[in-house]
């Protein structure tokens, strides 16, 4: 049995790098806890168990939402869907504009990937201002798909994207 909180995993594994990417800032780098093997399973159990039973497709943003959705999908029997940054994809695309702190990003999907009416699920990394994902689930739903949830490993609480994303059933392993 496991008495280790998936919080408290996080924490332990996650790799703090001060200073980075600015002076004053405390980066927290997830690529530890995704290189060991029982976190990284506990993750993508713990990511996905409360969406059980209510999705056909999980989106992954890039790039660290990549490596949760595909093994989340590996795992739930599900396919994946990626959301890439501007010009990674061949096919007929949307795309969807949203600002970051310093200038504008855009993200795109493949028009005819989501079938309509799918219920998709959506993975990523952190959840920090919120324009990422609901950029992402902007572009869902533009395609056809239905928006069951987000989940994402860590939640920086200060910056509010939380209430970027109203209405969203949002799911966060760890806060900080």
């Amino acid at each position: 049995m496991e008495t280790e909180s998936i919080s408290q995993l996080i924490d332990r594994l996650a790799a703090v790098v001060p200073d980075y990417p600015e002076p004053g800032v405390s980066f927290k780098d997830l690529t530890p806890v995704f290189a060991d093997p029982v976190g990284f399973r506990r993750i993508v159990d713990s990511i996905v168990d409360p969406f059980r039973g209510t999705f056909d497709l999980i989106a992954g943003l890039e790039a660290r939402g990549f490596i949760l959705a595909s093994a989340a999908a590996y795992a739930t029997g599900t396919g994946m869907l990626t959301i890439r940054k501007k010009g990674k994809l061949p096919r007929e695309i949307l795309a969807e504009s949203y600002q970051l702190e310093y200038g504008e990003a855009t993200l795109e999907v493949q028009r005819d990937d989501i079938p309509s009416g799918t219920r998709v699920l959506v993975l990523d990394d952190v959840l920090a201002t919120g324009g990422t994902l609901n950029a992402s689930t902007k572009l869902i739903e533009r395609a056809g798909g239905v928006v069951v949830g987000i989940g994402v490993v860590m939640e920086l609480e200060d910056l509010g994207g939380r209430g970027r994303l109203p209405g969203r059933h949002i799911h966060s392993l760890s806060a900080v």
